[in-house]
């Protein structure tokens, strides 16, 4: 019995991320509000009543998506966090860092760049959740850096929410630039550096 139980199991697992892989295929031509489920049920060859066993609505669909997205982040936003290495060394971590996730999942990235300011409530207010556990994250690891020292959490919280955004505006550049020259990749990596560059002088100075 359990041996069936856990075949069913594994089908049914696989059969949802049939319908994410799927959805996430469409939404590169398309916004979330657009989306029907019959579409995502017919790219996978399902039955349409097969949607609701996995997902009570696109909605719920779209949350799921954001959870896959940015939920695989937070190893990376350990990383650039980390004090290893002096601020040059860290920006250039973070920067090659942000250039190989969207290399390696640029549907994710164009998903969300579309979807944080789209039209469906639920994951508007998923990926703002997500978006506020990376900017406290990064504000605890900023906490733990010397040069930190003598900043209220207030500011240690703003300043890791600049991060945050400068992260999302970088990956963003790096989308647009994937079937660029090199050598625009290569500006868009140059700018990348150069801002984070200077919220770090900013930083450095914040307390004068």
């Amino acid at each position: 019995m359990s041996h069936t139980l856990g075949i069913r199991q594994a089908q049914k697992q696989k059969t949802r991320q049939a319908l994410l892989d799927a959805a996430l295929g469409l939404l590169e031509e398309q916004s979330l509000s657009s989306l029907g489920l019959r579409e995502v049920t017919r790219a996978v060859g399902v039955a349409p009543t097969a949607f609701y066993r996995h997902f009570r609505s696109t909605a719920d669909l779209g949350v799921a998506l954001v959870e896959e997205a940015l939920g695989s982040l937070h190893p990376m936003i350990r990383t650039m966090v980390s004090t290893t290495g002096d601020s040059e060394e860290r920006i250039a971590r973070a920067v090659e860092l942000i250039a190989g996730h969207v290399r390696a999942h640029p549907a994710h990235v164009r998903f969300l760049a579309r979807e944080r300011h789209g039209g469906v409530q639920p994951v508007r207010e998923a990926i703002r959740s997500q978006l506020a556990r990376f900017t406290e994250e990064v504000r605890a690891g900023l906490a733990q850096d010397p040069v930190s020292a003598g900043w209220d959490d207030g500011d240690l919280l703003m300043l890791a929410g600049l991060y945050v955004d400068q992260m999302l505006m970088t990956a963003s550049l790096f989308l647009e630039t994937l079937d660029a020259p090199e050598e625009e990749r290569a500006r868009v990596t140059r700018v990348a550096a150069r801002q984070m560059r200077l919220i770090s002088i900013g930083r450095r100075h914040w307390l004068d």
